[in-house]
């Protein structure tokens, strides 16, 4: 079930485009059910999909497309680090496998505090300043050297009142 609130934010997505365009606005409606609830559930792609007219399948491949939208719960810090070739050749690799260590976690995984959740990512489009990552999908750090990567880690970490 939508919200009253959420609703309305689709409507007024659904507004932006011509009346028997309205599945353009499936990438916003999808990222306002992510923000309600923190993921999309397979639930809520049916959802968007009756609210939008669209056919279940059709925005589950947005969903699954884009690494942007989460198919289950993330931590609280959804880390991204690019692993294609620009960013491999400038220790992209290497960044993650710091993380894994320093977090105690796979890629893939979220730590058991909940605080973080590593994942790779395709190309972030800053290939001269890698290796990059994105945090919470937003946030683009770019150079991140380990000790970088430990300064945004320990920051996080410290912003919630817990140490390294």
């Amino acid at each position: 079930m939508i919200s009253e609130q959420t609703q309305a934010r689709f409507e007024r997505e659904v507004a932006k485009y011509p009346a028997d365009q309205r599945q353009s606005a499936v990438m916003a409606c999808l990222t306002i059910v992510q923000e309600a609830h923190g993921f999309v559930s397979a639930e809520s792609e049916r959802l968007v999909a009756d609210y939008l007219d669209m056919a279940p399948i059709a925005v589950h491949e947005v969903t699954t497309f884009y690494n942007m939208y989460n198919q289950q719960p993330v931590g609280k810090y959804k880390l991204n680090v690019c692993t294609n070739l620009p960013c491999q050749l400038r220790d992209g690799a290497n960044a993650l496998k710091h993380l894994e260590h320093k977090l105690g976690i796979c890629m893939g995984e979220t730590s058991a505090d909940g605080l973080f959740t590593l994942q790779q990512s395709e190309c972030l489009g800053a290939c001269a300043d890698a290796p990059v990552m994105l945090v919470n999908d937003l946030t683009m750090c770019s150079f991140m050297s380990n000790e970088k990567l430990d300064q945004l880690i320990d920051g996080l970490k410290s912003a919630e009142g817990q140490s390294s």
